[in-house]
């Protein structure tokens, strides 16, 4: 899944949530697991991963293509649960998705363990990190350790 996709697919998802209850047009609050409940009637409304989560707690794992069928959620979202990590196929499948980069077999996300170990092992030395410390590249004498600032009165004269 490139960048555009991965976009296409956030759009679309964000787009398919439920905003207002459908029974009486209030406004609505997440409880979790795909779920949003009614502030004012109550109602409990589903979105697509609550949709998928409930058809795979009833029935098992399943083919992305059945689950669409039986849910009416896009296969396409139902991938893009799987690359992003909120489903994941089962051990022992008959099918799994690939890498994006090597095109090795992986149960959920975009790369596999390999190829995020080479990208973030490539990566170290680039980002700053805070905790970690830089040695000096030449030690000063006589200055004891101890921490200097500009002579502020001195500059602004």
């Amino acid at each position: 899944m490139n960048k555009k996709e991965q976009d296409k697919f956030v759009k679309e998802f964000i787009e398919r949530k439920p905003t207002r209850c459908s029974k009486c047009k209030g406004r609505i609050r997440y409880i979790g697991a795909g779920r949003y409940e009614c502030f004012d009637c109550g109602n409990e409304e589903i979105d697509d991963f609550g949709k998928v989560k409930d058809y795979i707690d009833e029935n098992g794992p399943s083919p992305a293509i059945i689950i669409s069928e039986n849910t009416g959620v896009p296969e396409d979202i139902i991938n893009g649960m799987l690359r992003q990590g909120r489903l994941e196929i089962p051990e022992g499948s008959a099918v799994y998705i690939t890498c994006e980069s090597c095109g090795c077999s992986i149960r959920y996300g975009r790369f596999c363990p390999d190829c995020i170990r080479n990208r973030t092992n490539s990566l170290k030395g680039v980002f700053f990190n805070p905790e970690v410390g830089e040695k000096p590249q030449r030690e000063v004498p006589n200055q004891e350790g101890k921490m200097h600032f500009f002579n502020l009165s001195k500059i602004r004269k």
